[in-house]
């Protein structure tokens, strides 16, 4: 048997890669994170367990993954987004190398992509960011030397920030020396569900505006030039007579 690990995409239930959808509805274990994973995405499944993983430890987890082994069972063991990023999958495949059971992983649509789709951007743009960085704020957990927003915010390139929204003022802070005041940034709030909702604004303004909201969770920060860039050059890829 084989544990997949599957990103769900970003929560539209269409954003499921084929090969996902396909595991899902043919695997005889389904486990999910079900406060990020909506139910939608494990319609048509023929699973005989079913496990929301939302209130389980990793102790847990294993006990029923390695179950699954145990009876020759495949697990769809599905993650939002794309379980690369900040899926929390490394701790499980430690666990299932000792254990010696098989693991793949199958990408996903990762929540940045659908941020920039809602803003309706490109995140690299020629001349203005060729570099997107993918970062989270540092709370529980600590953030290696050199990694510090203040760090990363020293490129100033395009940049895309992981559960810290609740902290957004200090990440202002840390970010405008480095990009200016007017440089533009974006909050966007459940990326291709139903009840998403983006704000925009600049460093100087977005605190106030985000205050004036409900959102507290689950969003992401994207900041910028390229989220507001005007009169920037064609990319060579469809330049007339380029090689």
């Amino acid at each position: 048997m084989t544990v997949f690990f599957i990103g769900a995409g970003p929560g539209d239930p269409e954003l499921i890669t084929v090969k996902g959808q396909r595991l899902v509805r043919s695997c005889p274990v389904i486990l999910y994170a079900g406060s990020l994973v909506p139910a939608a995405v494990l319609e048509g499944h023929s699973a005989e367990l079913v496990v929301n993983t939302a209130e389980l430890d990793l102790d847990r987890i294993v006990e029923l993954l390695a179950a699954a082994h145990a009876k020759g069972q495949h697990v769809a063991r599905v993650h939002s987004g794309d379980p690369s990023l900040y899926g929390a999958i490394g701790e499980q495949i430690r666990r299932l190398r000792e254990l010696g059971i098989p693991y793949e992983i199958v990408p996903g649509v990762t929540a940045t992509a659908a941020c920039a789709a809602a803003l309706g951007c490109e995140l690299t743009l020629p001349d203005v960011s060729q570099t997107l960085i993918l970062t989270r704020y540092a709370s529980k957990t600590t953030m290696p030397d050199g990694e510090q927003l203040s760090d990363l915010a020293r490129h100033r390139a395009s940049m895309a920030i992981h559960l810290g929204v609740r902290h957004l003022a200090r990440i202002v802070e840390q970010l405008r020396p480095h990009y200016g005041g007017a440089c533009p940034i974006a909050v966007v709030y459940r990326a291709s569900w139903p009840d998403e909702e983006k704000i925009t604004g600049t460093l100087d303004d977005i605190v106030a505006k985000v205050r004036g909201s409900a959102i507290e969770r689950t969003a992401l920060i994207l900041v910028g030039q390229v989220l507001a860039a005007e009169g920037f050059a064609d990319s060579t890829l469809y330049r007339k007579g380029a090689e």
